[in-house]
């Protein structure tokens, strides 16, 4: 088995202990570095998770395929945009993410790079297996209505994903 992905380590936030840590794992060549934004860290890969992983799953196809399709890479922008408007009213901002096309141009390279890859929630699917939509799109429509926000295309990945887990 071969990982693709690359998902950082990153702790925080900064302290004296924090520090040690982070360098405990840099000696042992794992890069690790110390934010203070880590609820916005955590929403930087919801995001890209949102957008991708619920696609890939329902459509039955890896991410080079999503990202191949220009009707698929509209319902990944408008999952991108619709996440980030949740963070914003939240108060959260994902780090480097402060432009929506900055986080789909990010989507659009994981899908990219792990182009033979299919999502967890894909895999899972596959398998007969409950996913993890609740913390994902489930989390972004229910947050969404409790904010008052529509959230539209996010509502309808969940809700898909959960009708098919029925039936597992």
């Amino acid at each position: 088995m071969k990982h693709l992905g690359r998902g950082d380590l990153v702790i925080g936030p900064h302290s004296a202990k924090v520090e040690k840590t982070a360098e405990f794992f840099s000696r042992a060549k794992l890069p690790c570095r110390v934010s203070d934004n880590i609820e916005g860290e955590l929403w930087t890969k919801l995001v890209w998770n949102c957008a991708l992983n619920a696609v890939s799953g329902l459509g039955r196809v890896t991410y080079g395929e999503i990202i191949a399709s220009e009707e698929a890479k509209r319902v990944v922008e408008a999952v991108v945009y619709e996440v980030l408007e949740v963070a914003k009213k939240k108060g959260i901002q994902p780090p480097g993410l402060e432009d929506p096309k900055a986080a789909i141009a990010g989507a659009f390279l994981i899908g990219q790079q792990m182009s033979g890859t299919r999502s967890s929630t894909a895999q899972d699917m596959a398998r007969g297996k409950k996913t993890e939509i609740d913390s994902l799109n489930g989390h972004i429509a229910h947050l969404g209505a409790k904010l008052g926000l529509r959230v539209p295309v996010n509502h309808t990945l969940y809700t898909l994903v959960k009708l098919q887990e029925a039936n597992f």
